[in-house]
């Protein structure tokens, strides 16, 4: 059961047959490691299979992958409405509101073997898995997942650009309603109204509006606030597209900067650079983490999470969820390879003064790295 009827953007939705792909090689590695089931709860793992797409609830609403079925496990009197969504055609399974539904998937699975499961299933649904199959017949489907997921096709690759190509036009229309008096209310409503104007899934995925010493915040500060004149700009938005994400920040001036924010600016600027320079097939994602934080030590900012400084991470990785792996990180060895989408946003954080983050992603081709957007050029011209 396909949404492709509705659709209306120039790259083409994920179709079933890459879904059924997808199954077929989450099967060879499950048979690989000795795995009789997996279980997906209502997250994007299930979409990423299934195509369903279901919010979580206490409820349990998911899907179980063997080797030869696929069965959605659904609440009883919602399985009306699970037959009209997007979906792959499966079977089945209801439980009703007095019945325990770990004791369905330990009827679907059998009395023997293993069940897998999805990493962001909820603690409460482990335990009365636990409960009802034993324990030990219990394993963490995550890095089952993780494997297929991180690495994207051409048909994810082709969504998440054509989603960050919308963004970069948002980011554009935000930038020329910048002015003194202008409130960050102002400018998320209309950064949600331009995403809603080009057909992203349910407008903004998440914006962050930021202005002067509350760019110092990396997830912006709570209530209103009005640009000042001077003051620092920072905007980090995104969308979906059929579930795929987004995800670009801008930092900038109106008017030439203070020689010290553009000092910070420079050093955020090189310091992104060198996580791309260092972005190589078979090269460990802590290698693009270390890179950033050797330009940013060497302006005498940090060391390691220290402020002045970078405080986290050089990066995620991004497709369905927009953080996911692989994480550009100390201490996560994983070797990239072609297919793997990250964002490249070393953050520089002055603290109670202004912060400057410049995000763009990354997607890793055999031939090495690829900007999905071109980076800023200065503090004043924040599109490449």
């Amino acid at each position: 059961m396909s949404a492709s009827s509705s659709w209306r953007h120039p790259v083409p939705p994920i179709l079933d047959s890459e879904r059924l792909q997808r199954l077929e090689r989450l099967r060879r590695n499950m048979a690989s490691a000795g795995i009789t089931g997996l279980l997906l709860g209502s997250t994007q793992s299930l979409r990423y299979f299934t195509g369903l797409v279901w919010h979580a609830s206490e409820r349990l609403c998911g899907a179980l992958v063997t080797a030869d079925r696929l069965i959605y496990v659904v609440p009883g009197f919602e399985r009306s409405r699970v037959e009209t969504l997007p979906r792959l055609d499966a079977e089945i399974a209801t439980w009703e509101e007095d019945e325990e539904p770990a004791s369905l998937v330990a009827d679907l699975l059998g009395p023997k073997g293993t069940l897998a499961l999805d990493g962001q299933l909820p603690l409460f649904l482990y335990h009365r898995l636990a409960e009802a199959l034993g324990p030990e017949r219990l394993v963490d489907g995550s890095a089952l997942i993780a494997n297929l997921r991180m690495r994207k096709s051409a048909a994810e690759i082709a969504l998440i650009q054509y989603a960050m190509g919308l963004t970069l036009d948002v980011h554009r229309v935000a930038h020329a309603a910048m002015k003194p008096g202008v409130k960050t209310s102002e400018i998320v409503s209309l950064i949600d109204a331009e995403h809603r104007k080009r057909g992203a899934d349910d407008g903004s995925s998440f914006c962050v509006v930021s202005f002067g010493t509350a760019t110092s915040l990396p997830h912006g500060a709570e209530g209103d606030q009005v640009l000042n004149a001077g003051d620092l700009i920072l905007v980090d938005t995104g969308c979906h597209i059929d579930g795929y994400c987004s995800d670009l920040t801008r930092t900038y001036t109106l008017d030439e900067p203070s020689p010290e924010i553009a000092r910070i600016w420079a050093i955020e600027r090189e310091a992104q650079q060198a996580v791309f320079d260092a972005a190589r097939i078979g090269a460990p994602c802590e290698a693009l983490d270390a890179a950033a934080r050797r330009v940013i030590e060497a302006h005498g900012l940090g060391p390691d999470y220290r402020v002045p400084g970078l405080p986290h991470r050089a990066g995620h990785g991004l497709g369905l969820d927009i953080h996911e792996e692989p994480y550009i990180v100390r201490g996560n060895g994983t070797l990239l390879e072609a297919g793997m989408c990250f964002s490249n946003e070393p953050m520089i954080l002055v603290p109670d003064a202004f912060g400057v983050r410049l995000e763009d992603h990354i997607v890793m081709t055999e031939s090495g790295p690829r900007w999905f957007t071109q980076p800023s050029t200065s503090p004043t011209k924040p599109f490449g």
